[in-house]
């Protein structure tokens, strides 16, 4: 593993980092992607992403929110809703629970998707290969009470995406 990625590891693992990353990364994310039209995500250098554009669960809103993910060998994605091992889950989990038709934006490609929660067996084994791919989700895990939620997306043909977004 590169050195640099090992670092990362540690320093995302910090509870200073789950203070200052959540209201750091995504910003700054946001903002390069779209300063790039889609070709450029700052935390794509380290970890995959994506940039997920889901309806507000409440508000029904377009809400979009940079994500690291881990692809999966079928072209689809886990998410792993961390909220970089704070308390509560994020707000995007409960949008995808709200509704799960959804778009990512994949390396500056717009693709339609549907997230179904992890449960089970199949959390379980979606678990095991995200501490794998990236071990500080263990760190976030301890921290926290709550379960942390996994979504796996699959890709959808055509349609609309959160609300025509």
């Amino acid at each position: 593993m590169p050195v640099g990625r090992k670092l990362i590891q540690k320093m995302s693992s910090t509870r200073t980092f789950a203070r200052i990353g959540p209201h750091v990364v995504p910003a700054m994310d946001k903002a390069v992607h779209r300063m790039t039209r889609g070709k450029v995500l700052l935390s794509a250098r380290m970890l995959p992403a994506v940039v997920l554009t889901a309806r507000g669960a409440k508000s029904g809103q377009p809400r979009v929110t940079p994500l690291a993910c881990m692809p999966e060998p079928d072209g689809g994605w886990l998410l792993v809703g961390s909220n970089f091992g704070r308390p509560g889950h994020p707000a995007w989990t409960a949008n995808l629970l709200a509704h799960p038709d959804v778009e990512v934006n994949w390396r500056g490609a717009d693709v339609p998707v549907r997230a179904e929660l992890l449960t089970g067996e199949a959390r379980a084994e979606a678990w095991r290969a995200a501490l794998e791919f990236w071990p500080p989700y263990a760190t976030y895990q301890a921290r926290v009470e709550r379960e942390i939620r996994l979504f796996r997306l699959t890709r959808r043909e055509g349609g609309a995406a959160a609300g025509g977004v």
